[in-house]
């Protein structure tokens, strides 16, 4: 599935290399992560170089292994300086009707067994990094959130989120508040939102205050 490489001692863009030399294809941008689809059309690999939320999904992953509303994990590792490296089934777009549907069935705790199995553990994982994640911002599960497998069944993705905006600003106003309370966050600069987002000089103020 993988090419064999040392994964943790690579940054984000050091992995993100290996994979396309590799054959993968690139396929989608987030805000936090880039993803590249396997050669074999199987898999999709996500490519962060900073999320510390990402890890509260891949933990309700782990808890609710098997629940038809979460993807298969196939590979979960760190990267160097922060990043995240996770080999998930490839899901594709999910048709607005039916994603809205669910998304509306979660906040109203409606659906079946299976959704609400996953909204409980969803909760518990929540309550947990919300006591020891800062700037924490909790479940975020839109539209967006929600995929379809290749066995045709839905699936939910990347429920959890920060509150980067107040990240960010913590940055201009004081960037060793964040070198304290996030020490694994060394190419936090990096994320697609900011290259795709920001001007010219908000990327320059940025790099400014954090390499001060």
């Amino acid at each position: 599935m993988l090419p064999d490489a040392p994964w943790p001692s690579m940054t984000h863009r050091e992995a993100t290399a290996e994979l396309v030399l590799a054959g993968w294809t690139p396929c989608g941008v987030g805000d936090w992560a880039i993803g590249l689809r396997s050669p074999d059309g199987l898999w999709a690999a996500r490519v962060c170089p900073f999320d510390p939320a990402y890890a509260a999904f891949l933990e309700l992953c782990r808890r609710r292994r098997g629940n038809p509303y979460l993807p298969r994990v196939a590979v979960d590792s760190p990267l160097d300086g922060g990043g995240t490296l996770a080999v998930l089934e490839f899901l594709a777009p999910l048709e607005t009707v039916r994603a809205e549907e669910v998304a509306r069935q979660w906040r109203a705790g409606e659906g079946d067994a299976a959704l609400a199995d996953v909204r409980q553990a969803a909760a518990a994982v929540d309550a947990e990094f919300r006591a020891r994640t800062p700037w924490w911002d909790g479940i975020d599960l839109n539209p967006g959130n929600l995929r379809r497998a290749l066995d045709g069944r839905v699936a939910v993705i990347d429920v959890f989120c920060m509150d980067g905006a107040s990240v960010y600003a913590q940055i201009l106003q004081d960037a060793g508040v964040v070198r304290a309370k996030l020490p694994g966050s060394r190419h936090i600069l990096d994320i697609p939102y900011i290259a795709r987002e920001s001007t010219p000089d908000e990327i320059q103020a940025l790099r400014a205050a954090w390499y001060r």
